[in-house]
């Protein structure tokens, strides 16, 4: 099975990426997690886009708040699908990152999960890996399953009550 990396601007994102990392331990999904900075490291992250591939990724999950240029300048480097995190800061409570993440000029694309959305972006890119891979298909079918069932029985125990 594919890696996916998982890439934060800062280790301030650290709480974020902690919901990815935890989604594709449940997955049993192998990862890898970086802190590359857009502005302060780019020739390292450009570096880590260029060689992702190569290394045995299947995705890239890039986690930054304010300018968040992490995730576009990883996409530009790469045609591995890259899913975008735009992670909440005291600014704009995350609008300025989540702009910043979606809006990408076309031909270098970033899928752009919500604001802090770290078990999203997991998932995404478990069902990118799960196209060519039949049994993380089924792992995830179990978990929607699962997650469906959570949501019936607390109709049921909602429903009791009147």
């Amino acid at each position: 099975m594919k890696k996916i990396a998982i890439i934060m601007g800062s280790d301030s994102d650290l709480p974020i990426v902690t919901k990815a990392t935890d989604m594709l331990k449940s997955l049993d999904i192998p990862f890898e997690v970086h802190v590359y900075s857009a502005h302060r490291t780019p020739v390292e992250a450009r570096e880590f886009a260029l060689s992702a591939r190569e290394n045995g990724f299947g995705a890239i999950i890039a986690a930054a708040g304010m300018a968040a240029h992490l995730a576009g300048a990883i996409a530009a480097n790469t045609t591995l699908p890259v899913v975008g995190i735009p992670c909440k800061s005291s600014n704009l409570d995350g609008m300025d990152a989540l702009l910043s993440t979606v809006q990408m000029p076309t031909g270098i694309p970033v899928a752009t999960v919500a604001i802090n959305g770290g078990a999203n972006a997991a998932l995404l890119c478990a069902q990118i890996l799960a196209v060519e891979d039949k049994e993380l298909a089924a792992k995830l079918d179990a978990k929607r399953a699962s997650d469906a069932a959570k949501v019936l029985e607390k109709d049921a125990a909602i429903s009791a009550q009147f």
